[in-house]
């Protein structure tokens, strides 16, 4: 029996995890084995201990124009269905970029639409070439933002200009998207992996203990009171005073060397 094609291709350079979504043909829009071998992927890229950061990219001219409306036929798939795709199966790729104490880059060719919009907003870090584009048509088809974009999207604009993306489903240019906020960086047309790449690299060879404890207080600083914050930090920071990793730095810092951090 033959093993289902790869629509998500998954390769380690050194330290970093390079998964690329892999449905050119059809502009790389979700259908369930994209949205099962990415959360796979995903999660295998978690959970390994010699990856460091991840880049999710995608192949061909496009990130993503969203789900396959070709395999959610309204007249076939019911509202139940959809929910639990949302949940078991978006859910699982989108809270494993969220969950993860790594660092993900977006890196994001032409155009990022609907449900794809959703992992680009789930990153860490984005990197947008500079013919690229953010939309959200869900209106168009009288569907709402999903897979987590309106809580995202909220935390990163404010209500009224995410609201504002939300209900136009304009086509919001690159250099907007940076200007936003919503992108941290442009780049040329082309280059947008390559970029994210060399970021990821250089993320890799941070501290993984410091990251970890960065990313998850900064996920969940908005819920937090100053106060609850200030101990939350004070928590993680012993962790960190108490790892090899600040006894490197320290050292290499003295030695005027780079670090070898080793995660412990």
């Amino acid at each position: 029996m033959n093993a289902p094609a790869a629509v998500v291709l998954y390769e380690q350079r050194e330290a970093v995890a390079l998964l690329t979504l892999n449905r050119p043909e059809v502009l790389n829009s979700f259908n369930q084995a994209l949205r099962l071998q990415l959360a796979a992927s995903l999660t295998r890229a978690a959970t390994e201990s010699s990856v460091a950061a991840v880049v999710l990219t995608a192949a061909g001219r496009a990130f993503s124009a969203g789900a396959d409306l070709k395999a959610m036929d309204p007249r076939q798939v019911s509202g139940e269905e959809v929910r639990r795709q949302l949940e078991e199966e978006y859910g699982a790729g989108l809270q494993a970029i969220m969950e993860m104490g790594k660092p993900v880059i977006a890196a994001i060719e032409g155009v990022v639409a609907g449900i794809g919009c959703a992992y680009m907003l789930a990153s860490d870090l984005v990197v947008m070439a500079e013919d690229a584009y953010f939309t959200l048509p869900f209106h168009n088809i009288g569907l709402i933002p999903d897979g987590g974009i309106t809580w995202l999207l909220e935390r990163q604009l404010g209500a009224r200009r995410a609201f504002e993306l939300a209900v136009d489903c304009e086509r919001v240019p690159a250099a907007r998207c940076q200007e936003l906020g919503l992108a941290n960086k442009v780049v040329p047309k082309g280059g947008a992996a390559e970029a994210a790449m060399q970021w990821a690299t250089r993320l890799a060879a941070r501290a993984p203990l410091a990251i970890l404890h960065t990313k998850k207080l900064l996920r969940q600083a908005a819920a937090a009171s100053y106060a609850q914050a200030l101990r939350d930090e004070a928590a993680a920071q012993m962790q960190c005073a108490n790892s090899q990793d600040f006894r490197e730095g320290v050292a290499a810092f003295l030695e005027k060397r780079a670090p070898r951090f080793s995660g412990r």
